[in-house]
Parts: C-alpha cells; structure tokens; sequence
C-alpha cells in the first residue's frame, strides 16, 4: 500500500497527530486544543480506521481512546506493536477508564502515556510535547545510524539495542575491488581519486542495494557487504551473483561516459562465497562495526584476488554455484589452489556482457 507523507505544519515542535475517539465531541474538543498549540489533526472513528490512516499516511503522536467499537485502544496497541513501522510512534491512551489495572495494561502493551477524561488541557499540552520530543530524538538517532550503516542494521540496532557478539546465520559473501587502483591514484590529484571513488562506490551501492544485500565494510577501493545477515534471505546466492553482474554492468556504462569525457575507465574484480558465518557487532564498547566472520569470508575475499590471475570479473565457489540451482549460466574453472587454504576449490566464472570489464 502507497504511503503518503505527512502534511507540512506550524512551528517545528509541532506535530501531526492522529485522534482516535469514537465520540465526536471529544474528537472536535481535542483537535481545538491541539490546534490552539500550533499542531495538525486528524480523526479516526475506531480502531480500525485509525490502522487504515496510518497505512497511509505518516503521523507523529496517537491520541488514543480505549472503549471503542469494532476495535478497541488495547486491539490497537496490539497491532502497533506488531509492526515495525509503528512500533516506536508514540501513543497517549485517553480514557475515562480511571483504574490503575487499565493504565498498567496500556503502558504493558507500548503507550507512552496515559490521561484520563475530562482531560486537563494544560497536562495535555505537557505529555503531548514530551511524546514529541521523545519522537525527534528518535527518528534523529535513526537518522544517524543510517548515515554510517546501512537501514537494515539500523533498525536491528534500534530495536534489539548494541551489544557485542554475532550469530550464525547462512549468508553470501561479496568482495570487490579496483583493479590496478594503485597505478590510477598515483596519476591522479587527491580529490580527483576522492570523486573517482565517490562515483564508483554510488554505483556499486546501487546495485548491492537493489539486490538486498548491505555493504558493511569500504577499505579503500574495496568494499565488502553481505547477502543474508542481518536480515534472512532465502536466495542470498542468486541475489549476490546478480548483484555482481549489475556491478559490472554498471562499471561498463560509467566506462563509456569516463571515454567522452576523455577521463580515466577503471576494473573491477569480485569474489562471493556463501555458507555459515558468525554476524555482528564486533570491536568495543566504544566503537564497534557490523559484519561477518568465518572462512566464507576469507574464501570470498581470495576469490576476488584470483580474478587477476584468471582475468575473469566474477569468481564464485562451490557453494553458491549450488544454491544457484541452474538458474544463472556459470564456467567452471577448475579446482584451484588459494593461498591460506589447505584444499583446493571447485571455482566457477559467472559470463558477464563484456568480460573486458
């Protein structure tokens, strides 16, 4: 379902704010009230409607009435709760249900609040900027962990709290890097090579994002991300493997436009291995990173340095040729020999547009 954005409104502690009162006259004297203090309103007859109005739109507060009709304020806390796009939208339960047992309930079930009816409006106009600023605050800190992560450890990080350690999941691994990087920036003034590498990584996003997976590490010209963690996938492996065909992919288009432009083209090599890693935070307390660990790793990261050796763009291992259950065309390699492991590895090239990539 489309959701639409928020009305623009007042000053900037102000705020959109849905209502839900099935008696009208509460309904028409807090959105008064409301109003009074610089905020936006809108109405919800029942619990039901007010579910249907936040699948569309977004607001900032509930003004929440429990006895009501085909759905009451406990049914609703109960689906806020379940959903990860409401879970932290603050709610303040209105109610002329003045018992202690009731008000336990609500806060048990996520409100942030509780006021009774008739409400004090000077006490109204305080809990509600509270929820507000509490609000800010929160979708300011999931803002900033979005700018040094991607959303997807952003939202574990919001709701299951920082704490060091990992878990053992099946994932793909991805490594990639420039070819002859070296030799490029030695060539280039350090802002030339910072927009070089700001435009190559703005692709490489593109395509790593398109396909699910999240970037976890840049060293460099390289970059390392992860199919799998911390959210499941199923397909991690195909998802990987077309990630890295739309890479190169995209490298080709940026090489035409780097030739009219008479600037420097660049390569790109890329390793994925799958199987069970260990994901999570790791560092200290302090300052610490999301990411992955275990031979798939260190596998993926070998694979991507043998595509010099090969001249191949796209190296995959065994296990990812097998999760990709025939569905994308591979050239076996032989088994090779990679530094640091004591066997050999049944390594497969994935055919690309252009090898010359």
């Amino acid at each position: 379902m489309k959701q639409h954005a928020k009305p623009q409104h007042g000053p900037k502690n102000s705020g959109y704010i849905l209502v839900v009162d099935d008696n009208r006259m509460n309904r028409l004297m807090l959105a008064r009230g409301l109003e009074k203090q610089g905020h936006q309103a809108a109405f919800a007859e029942n619990g039901r409607q007010a579910l249907a109005m936040l699948a569309e739109q977004d607001f900032d507060l509930i003004l929440l009435d429990i006895e009501m009709p085909e759905m009451n304020g406990y049914q609703v806390l109960d689906h806020l709760a379940a959903n990860v796009r409401w879970r932290d939208l603050p709610v303040i339960m209105i109610s002329a249900v003045d018992e202690i047992d009731s008000v336990v309930r609500c806060i048990e079930l996520g409100a942030e609040d509780y006021l009774t009816k008739p409400f004090n409006p000077v006490l109204l106009k305080a809990r509600v900027d509270a929820s507000l600023e509490k609000k800010r605050l929160r979708d300011e800190q999931r803002a900033l962990f979005c700018k040094f992560t991607s959303d997807e450890v952003a939202e574990e990080l919001l709701n299951s709290g920082f704490s060091l350690g990992g878990r053992l999941v099946e994932a793909t691994v991805l490594f990639s890097d420039i070819r002859s990087f070296t030799t490029i920036a030695e060539s280039k003034t350090p802002q030339e090579t910072i927009e070089l590498l700001n435009d190559y990584f703005s692709l490489m996003f593109e395509a790593i994002a398109n396909e699910g997976g999240v970037v976890n590490q840049m060293i460099g010209d390289g970059l390392m991300c992860i199919f799998g963690a911390p959210l499941p996938l199923i397909d991690h492996h195909q998802r990987a493997v077309r990630a890295a065909r739309q890479m190169i992919e995209l490298i080709r288009r940026f090489n035409q436009e780097q030739a009219r432009l008479n600037r420097v083209q660049i390569r790109i090599g890329i390793g994925i291995a799958s199987g069970a890693v260990v994901a999570g935070c790791v560092g200290t307390q302090h300052r610490a990173t999301y990411t992955c660990i275990g031979d798939t790793v260190n596998l993926a990261a070998r694979l991507e340095t043998h595509t010099k050796t090969v001249g191949q763009p796209i190296l995959i291992e065994e296990n990812t040729y097998l999760g990709l259950n025939g569905k994308i065309e591979v050239a076996p390699q032989g088994e090779v020999q990679l530094k640091g492991k004591t066997r050999a590895v049944k390594v497969f090239s994935v055919p690309v547009a252009d090898d010359r990539t």
